[in-house]
């Protein structure tokens, strides 16, 4: 899901509005995209598409998810001067918002590690709309899953279909429709709603806003065959309690919706 020319005109249109007298400068210069404070860097393809949109010249010091120092040089930009200062802020933007994402992952990431080396620590769907593309991919920087990039890609039984259909009509509901390569992921909120699930067809068990002792109940109730999965409100702390109970994924809403951005500045000449 690379970022589009229209997403970049959008982006641009946006910041430039009607008639930007800020950026008319004359000549060419160079510019750099400096770190600010150390992490993990993501974005750097959107951020260098936006420079390159309006004919800048970009050099890349670093590829997305390597850790960076303070003071580190990630990207290098020469162009007109009106259009480099024109692209800075939405490259700026873009870059430290996806690299406080791929930071805050990595930090989930290497959390999950002390506890287990297997289990996955994967998004959700709650991202900025617009920009679901470069969190996803900010998370994949970071050591993490992407999960379900979108509804087409697995089919989650939440509570709401549960509650209409019930926890087994619900599976054969969807099973009844899916295609042999979509996986079901079903939610559940008690630990013994797991081996429900598993047993009426579920792929994948989500273990939603229990407890790491209630979760691990719950996996080992699982036949061997069937993922586990363990979200709801999970903070990077919790992340190796969880990681301890013997799920195959955990999945984190706040590594999108809660990255604080990095600290970029661009500085020319």
């Amino acid at each position: 899901m690379p970022v589009t020319q229209l997403q970049i005109e959008r982006w641009l249109r946006e910041d430039l509005g009607h008639h930007d007298v800020t950026n008319e400068v004359p000549g060419k210069t160079t510019g750099r995209l400096v770190a600010k404070e150390a992490g993990v860097v993501a974005g750097l393809d959107a951020a260098a598409g936006v420079f390159e949109y309006l004919d800048g010249s970009v050099d890349l010091g670093v590829s997305d998810g390597d850790a960076i120092e303070a003071g580190e040089t990630v990207l290098e930009v020469e162009g007109a001067a009106t259009d480099v200062l024109r692209a800075e802020r939405v490259a700026v933007n873009i870059a430290g918002h996806a690299s406080g994402i791929a930071t805050r992952t990595r930090r989930a990431v290497d959390a999950a590690r002390e506890a287990s080396d297997s289990v996955d620590i994967a998004g959700t769907r709650k991202t900025t709309p617009g920009l679901r593309g470069v969190e996803k991919r900010a998370v994949v920087a970071g050591g993490g899953d992407s999960h379900r990039l979108d509804l087409s890609h697995m089919v989650m039984v939440k509570d709401n279909h549960i509650a209409e259909m019930g926890l087994e009509g619900a599976i054969e509901h969807f099973a009844d429709r899916v295609s042999f390569a979509t996986k079901i992921d079903v939610e559940v909120e008690r630990p013994e709603d797991g081996e429900r699930a598993a047993a009426a067809g579920a792929d994948i068990v989500l273990f939603d806003n229990l407890s790491p002792a209630a979760v691990e109940r719950g996996v080992e109730l699982l036949p061997e065959e069937t993922l586990a999965e363990a979200s709801g409100g999970i903070t990077v702390e919790d992340v190796p309690d969880y990681a301890a109970t013997g799920v195959d994924i955990i999945s984190m809403g706040s590594l999108t919706h809660s990255a604080s951005a990095l600290d970029f500045s661009f500085r020319t000449g």
